[in-house]
C-alpha cells in the first residue's frame, strides 16, 4: 500500500483527516490509522456513542485492533466500497485490518430498506514476520465482560438497552488482550448490537465481508460521471451514501458531533441530525451523476416530516421528530480541548425561510427527471409556497444559523424566490390548481429586490442581507439556484469581492468575517470547504474555465487520502476543522465537478447562464414511486453547444 506514513498524535489526539469512515446506512464509525474505532452511534447516527475516543482519549471510549509498537500506518477502501483497509507496520512485522459494517445480501441501496444487519467486522491478517495484536474494546462509562462461547458479553450501565457482544476465535480474557500472531494468520473480530447469534455470524464472516463489498459495488455502478477528478467525485458520492439512513431517506449533515471549528474553541455542533437544506443539496448532487432514486427518498421523508410536525423546520431527527435541545457535555474534554462537547441542536428552534425553496427544489429537481407530482402530493407544497411568498421580507438566522438577532438575509429570500419558481413549473407541468403567474410575479419581485436592496455600491457587492454592507459567500449560491445568473453584472462584481475579501488563502474562502458580520460567537474559524468550490461554479459559468479547473484541482488535493474532507480547512497548515466528513464539502466537489466537465465538452450546463429548464432525465420502464404511474423513456435535453468560441473537445 502506498503512503505509509509515520502515526503522529498532536495534544494525544490522532488529526481528523487521519481517520476513514464506514457505515451501513443505520450508523457510521470512525476508523484511524492507529487501528482505533474512535466514533461510533448504536444504533442509529444519533444515539449516544458507545465509542468517542476522538473527543476525549481517557473518557470517550474505543475498540482498537493493532499490533503492538506499531509506527506506520496506511488507508484506503475497496474500490467503489464503504469498506476500509488500514495496513500498521512494526519493526517486527505487519498487519491488515479491513473494517466493514456489514450488509444484508442483495441488499439495493436504491431502495428505501434497511440494509444493516447491526454488526461490525475486523479481519485482521498478518502480512510479514509476527506481532502481538492489541485488542482493546472499551465502552464509554465501561463494560462489563461475561465469557460467552467464542467471546464475550459485555454489560454496560451506560448502554443497558444494547445487547453487546464481541466474538472471535481470539481468546478474549475480558475487554483487553494481547494474541501472538506470525505470518499468514487470519482472525476476526465481530461486534454485534443487534442481538442474535454471534457464533454463527462469525462463521459466515467471509462470507459476509464479501456480500457487503458485491452491495455497495452493484450501488456505485449507477454512478454516472466521468469528468475531472473521477474517483474523487465516485468517493464523494459514496461518502454521502455513507450519510444516508438508508430506511427512509433521510441524510445526515456529518456523522459526528463537536468536532471544531476552530482548536480551543467553542464553535463545536452536533450534526447527526438531518438538515433539509444540507440534505436537499446532497440529493440535488446524487442525482447530477445517475442517482436519482435519493432525491424520491429524501423528498418522501421530509414531506411526510412537514406533515407530522405541522409546518417546515431547518432539521430534523432521522425519524422525522424535532431534534433535542442543546446540552453541554461536562465530562468529555473534547477534541485537543476544544470545549464544549455538545449533544442535540439549538438550531432546532430557529426560524430558517429557505426551508421553502430547499423542499419545492427537491420536489422540482424530482419531477424535472421523470418523477410524480400528484394531487395529493401537491397540496402538501402549495402551503410552502404561500409562505414564501408572504415571510421572505422577514428577518431569520440564515443559511448559517447565526446566534445574534434576526435579519433579512439575502440566501433566505433568494430561497424564497426559489419556492415560487419552482412551484410555478411544478404546476404548469402537471396542470396543478395554483397562482402560477402570481408565484412569477412575486419571485421576479424578489430578485429585483435583492438586485437593488441587497447590492452595496461601496461594497461592490451582493451583501449578506438585504441592505447590508458585509460580504457573505452564501451570495455565491444564487447562480446555483437560479436566482440571479453567474455572469450579472453585479454578480460578476460580487464574485470578485468575495474572492478577494474573504479569501483564506490557498484556495479557500470563509463563509464570512464573524469580527465583521457577528453572529454572536467567540472566536474564527477555518476556510469553509463547501463555499470554495462554489467559487469554481461561479468563475465557470463567467467564462472563466482555465481558472476555474485550477480551482477546482487545488481544492480536490485538499481531501485526505481517502478522498474524505471536512466542513471547514485551517488555509495555513491543512489541519482539518469541523465535523467530518461533511456532506456540504463532499457536494460542492461532485457538483464543480459536473459543471466543469459538461462545461469543457461544449455542453449547456443546466445551471448555466441562459439554459432552459435543465436536461430531462427519465428511467424507462420503472413505476414511479410517488404516483404508481410508469415512466416514459429516456430523454436528453442537453445539447453540444460552443462555449465562447472553445473546441468541444478542449479538456486540459
Amino acid at each position: 500500500m502506498d503512503d505509509v506514513l509515520p502515526v503522529k498524535r498532536t495534544d494525544g489526539y490522532l488529526p481528523i483527516q487521519d481517520h476513514g469512515l464506514i457505515g451501513d446506512g443505520a450508523t457510521a464509525a470512525l476508523v484511524g490509522r492507529d487501528g482505533a474505532i474512535s466514533w461510533l452511534c448504536v444504533p442509529r447516527f444519533d444515539s449516544p456513542p458507545l465509542f468517542c475516543s476522538i473527543l476525549d482519549p481517557e473518557r470517550g471510549g474505543r475498540f482498537t485492533v493493532a499490533p503492538e509498537g506499531h509506527l506506520k500506518s496506511a488507508q484506503r477502501y475497496e474500490e467503489d466500497t464503504g469498506v476500509l483497509v488500514t495496513e500498521m507496520q512494526t519493526v517486527s512485522g505487519s498487519v491488515r485490518v479491513t473494517d466493514a459494517m456489514t450488509l444484508h445480501s442483495g441488499a439495493d441501496l436504491a431502495e428505501d430498506a434497511a440494509a444493516a444487519r447491526g454488526e461490525l467486522l475486523r479481519r485482521v491478517e498478518v502480512l510479514e514476520g509476527e506481532v502481538r495484536l492489541r485488542v482493546e474494546i472499551l465502552p464509554r462509562g465501561g463494560g462489563n465482560p461475561k465469557p460467552t462461547t467464542g467471546g464475550i458479553r459485555i454489560g454496560s450501565g451506560t448502554f443497558p438497552h444494547l445487547d453487546l457482544t464481541l466474538a472471535s476465535p481470539l481468546r478474549l480474557d475480558g475487554l483487553q488482550s494481547a494474541h501472538s500472531l506470525r505470518k499468514g494468520d487470519r482472525v476476526f473480530l465481530l461486534l454485534r448490537w443487534a442481538g442474535g447469534s454471534h457464533q454463527h455470524a462469525l462463521s459466515q464472516a467471509d462470507q459476509r465481508l464479501e456480500e457487503t463489498i458485491d452491495v455497495w459495488r452493484r450501488w456505485a455502478q449507477h454512478i454516472s460521471y466521468g469528468g475531472p477528478q473521477r474517483d474523487k467525485v465516485r468517493r464523494s458520492a459514496i461518502t454521502l451514501k455513507l450519510l444516508d439512513h438508508f430506511e427512509n431517506g433521510a441524510i445526515v449533515a456529518a456523522p459526528t458531533s463537536s468536532l471544531p471549528g476552530e482548536i480551543g474553541g467553542t464553535r463545536n455542533w452536533d450534526y447527526r441530525y438531518s438538515w433539509v437544506r444540507d440534505a436537499a443539496f446532497s440529493v440535488y448532487a446524487l442525482r447530477r451523476i445517475g442517482l436519482r432514486e435519493e432525491a424520491r427518498g429524501f423528498l418522501g421523508w421530509v414531506l411526510d416530516a412537514v406533515e407530522r410536525g405541522g409546518w417546515p423546520k431547518a432539521l430534523y431527527t432521522l425519524d422525522g421528530k424535532e431534534v433535542p435541545g442543546e446540552t453541554v457535555d461536562r465530562e468529555l474534554r473534547g477534541y485537543r480541548d476544544s470545549r464544549p462537547v455538545r449533544w442535540g441542536n439549538a438550531a432546532n428552534a430557529q426560524v430558517q425561510h429557505d426551508v421553502y425553496g430547499e423542499i419545492l427544489d427537491c420536489a422540482h429537481q424530482w419531477s424535472s427527471g421523470g418523477g410524480g407530482i400528484n394531487s395529493g402530493l401537491w397540496s402538501r407544497l402549495r402551503p410552502l409556497v404561500e409562505a414564501a411568498r408572504s415571510n421572505w421580507r422577514d428577518p431569520d438566522r440564515s443559511v448559517w444559523e447565526v446566534r445574534t438577532a434576526d435579519r433579512p438575509f439575502t440566501y433566505s429570500a433568494a430561497l424564497c424566490h426559489v419556492a415560487l419558481d419552482r412551484a410555478a413549473r411544478i404546476a404548469e407541468r402537471f396542470g396543478h390548481v395554483g397562482d402560477v403567474q402570481g408565484w412569477r410575479v412575486a419571485a421576479r419581485d424578489i430578485r429585483e429586490v435583492i438586485l437593488e436592496d441587497a447590492w452595496n455600491p461601496e461594497a461592490g457587492a451582493i451583501t449578506q442581507h438585504l441592505g447590508g454592507a458585509e460580504l457573505d459567500a452564501s451570495v455565491l449560491a444564487l447562480p446555483l439556484r437560479r436566482v440571479i445568473p453567474a455572469d450579472h453584472p453585479k454578480m460578476e462584481a460580487t464574485t470578485a469581492a468575495v474572492r478577494e475579501r474573504l479569501g483564506a488563502g490557498n484556495g479557500l474562502i470563509y463563509r464570512y468575517l464573524p469580527d465583521r458580520s457577528p453572529d454572536g460567537l467567540p472566536g474564527k474559524e477555518g476556510g469553509f470547504v463547501l463555499c470554495s468550490f462554489w467559487l469554481v461554479d461561479n468563475l465557470a459559468w463567467q467564462g472563466r474555465l482555465e481558472e476555474a479547473t485550477e480551482l477546482y484541482e487545488r481544492l480536490c488535493d485538499r481531501t485526505n487520502r481517502l478522498g474524505l474532507l471536512p466542513e471547514q480547512i485551517d488555509p495555513g497548515s491543512g489541519t482539518f476543522l469541523g465535523n467530518y466528513p461533511q456532506a456540504f464539502s463532499h457536494v460542492g466537489l461532485i457538483s464543480s465537478g459536473v459543471t466543469l466537465d459538461r462545461l469543457w465538452r461544449g455542453m449547456v450546463d443546466e445551471l448555466e447562464p441562459g439554459a432552459r429548464d435543465g436536461p430531462i432525465e427519465k428511467t424507462a420502464g420503472r413505476p414511479d414511486a410517488l404516483t404508481g404511474r410508469q415512466m416514459t423513456p429516456p430523454v436528453d435535453e442537453e445539447k453540444p453547444e460552443a462555449r465562447r468560441g472553445r473546441p468541444s473537445s478542449a479538456k486540459p
